[in-house]
């Protein structure tokens, strides 16, 4: 099976919390069908791509990346491989390779959908088709700034940085509700 295949599959599959995001899965959907190239970034002017937002073990704080580029606090995420085999897994090494923390466990149902305007590639307006997940770091979780962010830190999930925008806390309010009553 493809990463493409994976996609199409996980997002034909995924019960949408609401009509917004029942339109962005439709969305995704089609551009999986559309387009053989539609987890790559040569696949213009949009691609499927796929994060992971990091909670603590128990729950209480996330963190976040401040983006080299976009100088606003994120969750990790990026663009998929060809060696990712699902986009749970592309979230995932995300995950590892943003925060240096290499034993995230993440849950493999998306919990939510964004799609957002990004400086990528020769063709204007493109857009990131984000399908994010939840990773819980281990207790006592130790983590390393990568070179694609400019701070990396754990914050309250009550208390964000200012510079979160409101599909960020969006996402974080969605994964406190899916990880409620988990471990």
């Amino acid at each position: 099976m493809t990463l493409r295949h994976d996609a199409h599959g996980v997002l034909s599959g995924w019960r949408a919390p609401d009509a917004g995001q029942e339109q962005l899965r439709e969305l995704y959907v089609a551009h999986t069908e559309a387009y053989a190239d539609a987890m790559s970034r040569e696949c213009h002017p949009d691609h499927l791509t796929a994060s992971a937002i990091i909670f603590s073990a128990d729950h209480q704080r996330v963190l976040l990346t401040l983006h080299r580029i976009i100088k606003r606090w994120l969750q990790t995420g990026g663009h998929c491989e060809p060696d990712d085999a699902t986009l749970a897994d592309a979230a995932l090494r995300e995950g590892r390779e943003e925060s240096g923390i290499v034993d995230l466990v993440i849950d493999p149902v998306p919990v939510l959908l964004s799609r957002h305007e990004v400086p990528c590639g020769p063709v204007r307006p493109a857009h990131h088709l984000d399908v994010q997940y939840v990773a819980v770091a281990p207790v006592g979780a130790q983590h390393v700034i990568s070179d694609e962010s400019d701070d990396l830190a754990w914050f309250s999930v009550d208390a964000l940085p200012t510079e979160t925008d409101a599909s960020v806390r969006a996402l974080i309010a969605a994964a406190r509700t899916r990880l409620r009553g988990t471990p």
